[in-house]
């Protein structure tokens, strides 16, 4: 056989490779892999030098020539009153952020490793307040500024803390109940509820600095707790998950590459600092990168793109429902009068991807996956249709060595336990395409170098730990997510277990149903769950809705329409039997994440839903949702109708 010239042979195998490489996602796999490994041996080594508290990672960019004089947080001048200051370089940042310590020290005695509570919205302070506590070798913990009364409380009282500083601009939160509340027990012990007052900064900034010595922050791991953030509180009150020293530093040393960001990187976000998606993933990675942080006060629709291109941001943050919100606000000339050239954030939904991205004119999208307390996460650098609607896109490396630190199993929702296999009592991986929970492997003789639960709740610490999964004694981390992988690689978030129901033997997806709802012009936002029925098995679909301006389910033509969308995007036993027309707005977390466990326990109760109206499909074949009301309610309450 003749030999192929090389003229013809080189090229051909660079383009079988480049096919190899994009089809089986070997280079990615291959930085990601290398990415991980260089940031454990950098944990490692943090544990060896004595330098785990994340203080240092501050404090080295502040006394770096080429990071101390560049801007680290800038407030948009919305957010500023006539007066303040809106900039601060790194070496401002650290030299107020020791200041403080320095208050701290001499007026409340904060010791090393006990916690400090604080409740503060967005501002400065909040961030002066995090970094003087650590460079004490204190915890603090990041109380979610919207709690009120019993929630409150509770999340004061499970911290352990003695000491709570609270934002003089939520000062309401210090009631009287909360006062007797948070005073002397049984025991003798008190919490210290001190409001910071307007006025305390500028006294402050007339002290010393104040450097704590290396000796107060001696002896930490990075396996060990740095700051209490809790959950979001949709299922219960509140819990306080322990956040290791590891996951700051993920946020200095392996997210900034991720989100691309650079030293001359802008990045606006006005997320809530109590949670971790801004306080780690944007302001550590800002600091690991030694770029800009824009502090936004709170998310607004209509100011977001406004602060973004006044303060000439080209990396932003989202989180939740805010993309759709983005999206219902009226054309701006900010939508795409902007250096944008990231937006980061998780859970922006599929059916919002593209219509987001393409009225923004923003390139990438880098999505996550996560929990607070979660050992692992994902991500995916988005720039084309391959990815979009997706958490993760992993190559055919990164699936063979992830089978044994991660699984998709099955899951049975009758029981609502992971699905076991009759004869042997083990998990069953979920097959190429199905929904199943996502779970992470954990070394089950030191399960807290990667979890470390919940503080002062072993209950629903443990909760979270699988056992036996695959062999006998091994432990995985349970997320609590439904989720699957294509055949390609690419994740998909499918559910919340809890939100996903069964229905005629069949799983209903909320988020499934949400999207299908949403993609109708009648329909502004859904809010899907199941509700129990006297008399049927299972759950039956019900969706929370709000109607675009000029929509009504009372026009026969929009009700009709409705139930024919429906039926057209979703399997028969997943079609909303009920839609309950909300007044006013949904209720949501602080983290911009609809509530359901209200919705759900109302039910299909008329008299439980506060005026609001009720629609249902009567029979299998209703051409249109019609109106529910006591006599059909009696009719179902008294077994004389099967849906």
């Amino acid at each position: 056989m003749a030999a192929i010239p090389l003229a013809i042979a080189a090229p051909a195998a660079i383009s079988a490779a480049a096919y190899l490489n994009a089809k089986f996602g070997i280079g990615q796999d291959v930085k990601g892999l290398a990415k991980f490994t260089k940031f454990q041996k950098q944990l490692e080594a943090l544990n060896t030098a004595d330098r785990a508290n994340a203080f240092y990672a501050f404090e080295d960019a502040a006394k770096d020539p080429k990071s101390a004089n560049r801007p680290f947080l800038v407030l948009p001048s919305d957010a500023a009153a006539p007066g303040q200051q809106t900039q601060w370089t790194y070496a401002e940042a650290y030299e107020t952020m020791l200041k403080y310590a320095g208050w701290l020290k001499d007026e409340f005695s904060v010791q090393p490793k006990e916690v400090v509570a604080m409740d503060f919205t967005n501002r400065p302070q909040f961030i002066w307040m995090w970094f003087a506590i650590w460079s004490l070798g204190a915890i603090p913990g990041f109380i979610n500024s919207n709690l009120r009364d019993n929630a409150f409380i509770h999340c004061v009282k499970i911290s352990t803390a003695r000491l709570l500083l609270i934002d003089s601009s939520i000062r309401e939160v210090l009631t009287d109940e909360a006062k007797a509340a948070l005073g002397p027990t049984d025991s003798g012990r008190a919490i210290d509820a001190v409001i910071v007052q307007e006025d305390a900064h500028d006294k402050i900034m007339l002290l010393a600095p104040y450097r704590a010595p290396d000796s107060l922050r001696q002896g930490v791991k990075y396996t060990d707790t740095s700051l209490l953030i809790y959950t979001s509180g949709t299922t219960g009150l509140p819990k306080a998950g322990n956040v290791s020293w590891g996951k700051p530093w993920s946020g200095y040393l392996f997210w900034p590459a991720f989100q691309e960001l650079t030293a001359d990187s802008r990045y606006y976000s006005p997320m809530p600092l109590y949670h971790s998606a801004a306080s780690l993933l944007c302001v550590c990675a800002c600091i690991g990168a030694r770029c800009t942080y824009i502090m936004g006060p709170k998310f607004s629709p209509r100011n977001f793109m406004k602060q973004v291109s006044e303060t000439k941001a080209d990396h932003c943050q989202y989180i939740g429902e805010i993309c759709r919100y983005l999206l219902s606000t009226p054309a701006s000339p900010y939508d795409r009068a902007h250096n944008l050239k990231v937006a980061f954030g998780n859970g922006l939904r599929p059916d919002v991807w593209d219509a987001f991205k393409e009225r923004f004119a923003i390139p990438t999208i880098v999505e996550f996956y996560g929990a607070t307390e979660a050992p692992t996460a994902t991500l995916v650098q988005s720039r084309n249709t391959f990815t979009r609607g997706t958490i993760g896109n992993t190559g055919l490396i990164g699936r063979l060595l992830s089978r044994s630190t991660t699984a998709i199993v099955k899951y049975d929702l009758e029981t609502d336990t992971p699905y076991r296999s009759p004869s042997t009592h083990f998990c069953v991986r979920a097959a190429t395409g199905e929904a199943g929970e996502y779970i992470t492997w954990l070394d089950p003789d030191a399960i807290a170098e990667k979890y470390q639960g919940y503080l002062g709740n072993d209950s629903a610490s443990t909760s979270k730990i699988l056992r036996d999964v695959f062999t006998k004694g091994d432990a995985w981390y349970r997320t609590g997510d439904l989720l699957r992988r294509d055949a390609d690689g690419r994740l998909y978030f499918t559910d919340r277990i809890g939100d996903t129901f069964r229905w005629k033997s069949e799983n209903v997806s909320t988020a499934e149903v949400a999207e299908a709802l949403s993609t109708h012009p009648a329909v502004k936002e859904a809010n899907v769950y199941g509700v129990s029925l006297p008399h049927h098995d299972g759950r039956a679909g019900c969706a929370a809705l709000l109607l675009n301006d000029g929509h009504s389910l009372d026009n026969a033509s929009t009700a009709a329409s409705l139930a024919n969308h429906v039926r057209q995007k979703l399997p028969k036993y997943a079609v909303p039997l009920f839609l309950r027309l909300v007044k006013g707005e949904f209720e949501i977390t602080g983290t911009v994440k609809q509530t359901k466990v209200g919705l759900r326990n109302q039910g299909v109760e008329i008299q439980k839903m506060g005026g609001d109206r009720l629609f249902w499909l009567p029979t299998v074949g209703a051409e249109a949702y019609e109106g529910f009301g006591e006599k059909q309610w009696g009719s179902l309450s008294g077994g004389g109708v099967r849906l």
